[in-house]
This record gives structure tokens, sequence and C-alpha cells, in this order.
């Protein structure tokens, strides 16, 4: 059994000869992702002048010749390259053989061809996993890509008039000297707006992201993007069934998905770990794990600074369920020192994803290339505070709609008058000022920069505004109940443009593959089916979890306050990181955000920050920004 965990990345070409160092630039600068096998080829086909296809290739079971990428089908003509994982593909094989379908290797990548070769796109609706693969029709002379349901693996694209391009980083495009390295004005937007650029954009010019359920076919230059899986409306929706209901038919599943999930998951030749914080979520896969048999490694950051060290739960669990535990211990120095390392790995820029990076290249360097992670369990459990705040955000809108625009105006100069100007303040402002230029009240709960700053940040030069993303991510949402349309957009929005994109960059960059149980499709398809109401319970943290884990975990982790697995940038960045961070922002007006930030502006929020008056987030956003820029552009 032989998987393909790697990099990809292709070219079609119209009008023009492909030059094959253009190829081996895109795949080799993959090479972090798949350090253990590569190839290319390049061929000509009768409707266009050539087809390049690249891979980088992760061994996590037997590297076998007859696995290597890119893979050609001799029964069709059609080739391969292909990134990801694909849980079921023992059944789908066996389908495929019923029908006297040959196979010559034991790898998933075969699978996926030979199914594609059989059934064409109908061949998502069997697939269960994580995967972003490009296959190369060779009857109907088109280009076929995919990305998983749940966008856990990335996939880009970039069309001119001469050449069509993908790949599963944006530096893989960037480095096939093909794409102008301009800033994309809409991404930029994104990122100032919620700290990580929003798909489908990117924040490189033409760039875009293919969406998560989503395939992509291009034939004769032209672009056909379907949706071919949403996340699901039934029972837990605003239309659904009652909770009883629900109660006599649906907890008992929960438990079995989860186990299956972590089961799928689990086949590795080489050694494989969790990324354990303590909380709720890790926690219940090491005790998941358990029950397996299989001998479990666990890794924990901790932190010199007690309010943010999580060691004493970790530990715990690390104790009760025999684990071979290694803790790593993160100090200012150890965070300075990764720093820039940390920021060549985002392939696209992001607040987040330092902690990713630091875990994943000591768990690999423990030997690790295989790890779980609890990403989706806070999303579908609803465990952040966005499932109370919400909802009452969304009542406090449709009242504050029916109230008169220019009684809606006084209300809100007095409020900005009576409140201080901290960032609370001004997020409520925003809302009470244009409701529709925010969208949903949900993207202010996980704004960085209100519309107004993005505007002075950009010295007015563009319009900024939210709606734009809102339209985009909650398509949908209105059909869910309010609970569960907070888990709509915590998926499609926070964890889609965020915790998977880093997970994948970060953990990549080291050789080392992420896997999330949580959001295994099945799972996900029956939690958003669960009435909202049932996910939330007084005294209780992610009640539907803890019923399901049937008292596997000790009541000190499920029954403590919610604590978020983040690093102490607040301290940090008045200290040992400030003087990189304080040099920088005085520098932006020099670099090659000079012409697009306003430098005076970038120093006020510096300023803002040391007099305790805004978040460590907005300085260090900006922070991030300028390097990703200086290392990309």
């Amino acid at each position: 059994m032989i998987r393909a965990v790697c990099g990809i990345a292709g070219l079609v070409s119209r009008n023009a000869r492909l030059a094959p160092e253009v190829l081996e630039r895109a795949t080799r600068s993959l090479a972090h992702r798949g350090p253990d096998d590569s190839g290319t080829v390049i061929f000509e086909e009768s409707s266009v002048a050539c087809v390049g296809l690249g891979n980088r290739r992760l061994a996590i079971l037997d590297l076998s010749p007859l696995a290597h990428q890119p893979m050609q089908d001799p029964a069709t003509g059609n080739w391969i390259v292909y990134n990801g994982e694909i849980y079921n593909f023992r059944e789908v094989r066996r389908e495929l053989e019923a029908e006297g379908i040959p196979f010559a290797s034991q790898s998933d990548t075969e699978v996926v061809l030979k199914a594609y070769g059989r059934w064409g796109e109908e061949c998502l609706q069997r697939f269960r996993g994580m995967f972003g693969f490009a296959i190369w029709d060779h009857a109907r002379a088109r280009l076929f890509l995919a990305r998983d349901p749940l966008g856990v693996k990335p996939l880009y694209c970039y069309r001119s008039s001469e050449y069509f391009l993908f790949a599963s980083e944006v530096r893989a495009l960037l480095a096939t000297g093909l794409i102008a390295r301009t800033l994309d004005r809409e991404g930029l937007l994104d990122y100032l707006t919620f700290g990580c650029v929003c798909n489908p954009r990117t924040l490189i010019d033409g760039v875009h992201s293919l969406l998560p359920g989503h395939y992509l076919i291009w034939k004769d230059g032209e672009l056909q993007d379907i949706e071919y899986w949403k996340l699901p409306v039934g029972s837990g929706s605003a239309r659904g069934s009652s909770i009883q209901e629900w109660n006599d038919n649906g907890q008992a599943d929960i438990r079995g998905l989860l186990e299956n999930s972590v089961r799928e998951q689990l086949v590795s030749d080489v050694p494989l770990g969790v990324f354990l914080s303590g909380g709720i979520d890790s926690s219940a896969l090491v005790a998941l794990l358990a029950k397996t048999g299989t001998p479990v490694n666990t890794f924990s950051l901790v932190f010199r600074e007690n309010e943010f060290s999580e060691a004493r739960y970790s530990r715990e669990i690390a104790d009760r369920f025999a684990t071979e535990h290694r803790e790593i211990c993160i100090s200012q120095g150890d965070t300075l020192e990764a720093i820039p390392a940390a920021l060549r790995a985002m392939d696209q820029p992001t607040i987040d994803g330092i902690n990713t990076y630091l875990v994943s290249s000591h768990a690999r360097a423990a030997g690790l290339k295989v790890a779980l992670s609890g990403i989706g369990g806070d999303e579908l459990f609803a465990g952040y505070s966005t499932f109370q705040d919400v909802p009452r955000m969304e009542n406090v809108v449709a009242t504050w709609r029916h109230v008169p625009k220019g009684l809606r105006s006084a209300l809100n100069s007095g409020y900005c008058w009576l409140s201080s100007t901290n960032d609370r303040s001004r997020k409520v402002s925003a809302l009470l000022r244009d409701p529709d230029r925010i969208g949903h009240p949900y993207f202010l709960s996980r704004m960085l920069f209100t519309p107004e700053q993005g505007g002075k940040l950009l010295g007015g030069k563009y319009v900024n505004s939210g709606s734009g993303v809102a339209k985009t991510t909650g398509n949908g949402a209105e059909e869910f109940d309010p609970i569960n349309r907070v888990s709509y957009f915590e998926l499609r929005w926070y964890a889609g443009n965020m915790l998977l994109r880093d997970a994948d960059a970060m953990s990549m960059a080291q050789g080392l593959e992420i896997r999330v149980p949580f959001l295994d499709q099945r799972l996900v398809e029956h939690l958003l089916r669960v009435p909202g109401p049932k996910k939330l319970r007084n005294g209780v943290h992610k009640p539907v979890l803890i019923d399901a884990l049937g008292g596997s975990l000790p009541a000190s982790v499920t029954h403590r306050p919610k604590q978020g697995f983040t690093f102490p940038f607040e301290h940090w960045l008045r200290d040992e990181l400030r003087p990189d961070v304080e040099s920088t922002l005085a520098r932006v007006g020099e670099g090659r955000l000079g012409n697009v930030l306003d430098p005076n502006v970038v120093w006020g929020i510096w300023q803002r920050f040391l007099a305790g008056k805004t978040s460590w987030s907005r300085p260090w956003s900006l922070y991030v920004l300028d390097k990703w820029c200086e290392s990309h552009l």
C-alpha cells in the first residue's frame, strides 16, 4: 500500500512550447513537501502545444517505483499528479477490480487514476480523504483538477492567454517565472481585514485557489468550475427535526464515526504522533488512538509563561493513556530564532501558524512523518465563544435594521463618544454604522482591522469592505440554525482560510504530514445535522463530544475553561521581539509596501500597542506582511 502525500505542479501551453527548466523550477520549489522522490514529464498533444506535470513525494508507506509520479494509465493514456490520502481507496479499488480493471501497483494514486478513467468526474463521489490532484484526460484533451470537500489539501491555479498553471503552493507558480509578482488588491484587503487571505483569492494578482469541494476543467483555454460537494443542510437545520428525535437516532453514531475516522487515518509505515495541547480535541484523539492498541507518540508545546502553558493537562493525558510523550519548551529566543524560517514557509501571509511550524519541526526531528491534529473539533462541536456571541449579534442586527438610518447614525455617534476607543468598540461601531458592509456578524468576531481602519492603512487608495468575503463564504449559511450557521462559517472561513492552510504549509515545510480526523467527510455531514441547541449545555464544554467519548477523559480536562493554543506574543512583542518588529514597522515606507501602506498609520498602530490600546495581533500582522513581501516579492 503506497500513499502519495506530496506537492504537485503542472502547466498546459496553447501557443508556445514549454522549456523543461520552467517545470523543473516549479517542481524543485516543492522539494520540502516531498523529499523522498520527484518526477516530471512533458508531452505534446494534438490540441495544445504541450502539457507538463511535476511531482515531489513524501514516502508515508512503501516507496515503490511502481507508484512513481507523474503516472500514466496505459489503458486510457491519461496522466496524473496527485497529492493526498484517499482513506477508502481499498474499497474503490475492489469495486474497480470487480469490473475487470487491472492494477500495476498498490498505490492510491493509481486508484484515483483508474477511477477517473472509469467514472470521470463522478469518481469524486466515491472518495473519502484529503487531496488535490490533476489528470490530463487524453481522449477529451482536457485537464481535470479536483480538491477535497473540506479543503485540507491546497491547489492553486493561474491562467494567461498562453498558459494554464497549477500547483500545491503559490510559491511554485511564482518559481515558473511566468507570473508577475504583483500584489492582488482584494487579497491584500482580505489580509488586513482578517489576518489571512480568503479563498479563492491569494496575495498574488491572477493566482486563485480552487475552492474546497470543487473541480475545475480546462479545455481549449476555457475554464469550468463546478461544485461537487457542499456542507449539508439536514435535521440540524432551521427546517429540521426535534432534539428528541436526534437523541434517539444520532448520538450513538458519533462515537462510531470518530473511531472509524481515526482508524482509517492510522495507516502508515513510519512513526505517527499526536499534537497534544491538553485540550478536549487533542485529548480525544489520544483516547481514541489508545483504543486501537497503536503505540502513541504525543508532542506538546509548553511555555515558561505559566498563564499560557497547558503542560499539566497534556501530562495528565499522556500519563493516563501511557503515551511516549515529549514536551517542547518554547522561549522568546526559540521563537525569534525560528521566525525567519517560519515566514519563508508561509505560502501566504498569516497571523497564525508559527506554533504549528515549531511543533512540526520538533516532531520531524524526532523521526515522525505523520501527526494527527485536533483541527475541526472546535468548529464542529461548538468550542469557540463565537457560538454564543454570534447568534446574539444576529438578533441585535435584526433589530437594528428596523431603526431608521438617520437615528442609527445619531445612536452610533453617541456610542462612539461614550465608549473607549479599543478594538472591541471599533468593531461594534463598524457594525452599527453599516451592517451590510460587514456582511454577517460572524465576520466581525474574526475581524482584525475594521473597514475604516483598513482604508486608513491603505491611505484611502482602495475601498475596504468585508462584504465580498461574506458573499463568497456565506452562500447557503441561512439554511442552518444559528449554532450550525456558526459551524458553517468556522469551517468554511476560519478553518479553510487559516487553520488548514497554515497546518499544510508549516508541516510540509518540515516534510511532515498532518491528518485531521475530525474533518472526516461523513463525520462533518453527521454533525451538521445535529440540532444546534444540543451542542451547548450549561456547565459542559462540547457536550456532544464528551458524551460520545463515554467518560474516557478526566473531568480536569473536560470541565476546565477553554484556553486557546496561542503564543504569548503580547509579552514577547514588548520584550525580545520588540527590536526587530519595531525597526521593521519603522521602515515600512522604504520597502515593498512603501507605496501601498501609509507609514504613519502603521507606526501609529505600533504606538497604540505599546500604550495598551490595541492587541498584539494588529502590529504583528503588519510585520508578517512586510516580511512575507520581502521574501516572496
